[in-house]
């Protein structure tokens, strides 16, 4: 069965010039596709390096997700070279006197349909930093899509500490969990970042792909891991892109022999659901 194919995943040094980056952004599609992968991951913040920008210069240079130049560019980009890509944007609210923006994943099919947009539900209000000064949280977890990489779903960076999300999108049918991070650096940082990932794609029987960003203040290691919890990609700080294979059919393979959604007890946690409320 052809189930096997290309990923490649984006290390990115965003600078806080959204014009550069998109370039950069387009070059890396231009070599993906080059390389014949059927789909590009972008880390978070890929429009533009944020932390040192006030919530009014971000709202400032926030796009529509529908119809921004940032992602109109990607989408023209994806159908020229028939290529999947997972990218990210800071997204305009809609009230007008909203200060702060969504921290969006977009997800736009090989024919340059934009087939789902993610805004970031769990804001990193921790370890020190408050997100939620600058962004506003999504409410709504997206179903996976359906591409010719495999199904997608989306999550965004902090997202991954919490198992609920993973699971409920591995229910809903994915294949892959594309996870666009912008990961601090800190005590212990790295060691979650490897251990989450991991758990997550263990416990789930799914293919991880987290793209993230590097350098400055953020701990690159960019990786790929199998629905087993085999590393296949770990990018350590070097800024650029690299290109892996793997095996969608893996996944229902994995499943088979450790059936672990099968195996969950839904009719006794049902028992405990005020724990979630």
């Amino acid at each position: 069965m052809g189930m096997s194919h290309r990923v490649a995943i984006v290390q990115m040094k965003s600078s806080s010039n959204k014009e550069e980056n998109l370039k950069i952004s387009v070059d890396f599609i231009k070599e993906a596709a080059r390389r014949k992968a059927r789909l590009i991951c972008f880390p978070e913040f890929q429009m533009a390096f944020s932390a040192r920008q006030s919530s009014k210069q971000l709202a400032e240079i926030a796009e529509s997700a529908k119809n921004g130049k940032f992602i109109l560019k990607l989408c023209s980009t994806a159908r020229s070279y028939n290529i999947n890509i997972v990218a990210t944007i800071y997204e305009k609210s809609d009230r007008l006197s909203e200060n702060r923006v969504y921290d969006t994943a977009v997800l736009i099919n090989s024919k340059g349909k934009i087939i789902s947009h993610y805004r970031k539900v769990h804001l990193y209000d921790a370890l020190g930093s408050k997100e939620s000064l600058k962004l506003i949280a999504g409410d709504s977890i997206e179903a996976p899509n359906h591409t010719s990489a495999g199904t997608i779903g989306l999550m965004i960076c902090y997202d991954i500490r919490f198992p609920e999300m993973s699971r409920i999108l591995a229910v809903q049918g994915a294949e892959i969990l594309a996870a666009p991070s912008a990961w601090f650096q800190g005590v212990m940082k790295e060691e979650h970042w490897e251990t989450i990932l991991k758990a997550r794609s263990i416990e789930n029987g799914i293919y991880m792909a987290a793209p993230d960003q590097v350098g400055s203040i953020f701990s690159g290691r960019s990786m790929v891991i199998d629905p087993f919890g085999t590393v296949i990609l770990d990018m350590g700080n070097r800024e650029g892109m690299e290109v892996v294979e793997i095996d969608i059919s893996r996944v229902q393979n994995v499943r088979k022999s450790l059936p672990l959604l099968k195996n969950r007890r839904t009719d006794v946690y049902r028992n405990h659901i005020s724990a979630f409320t």
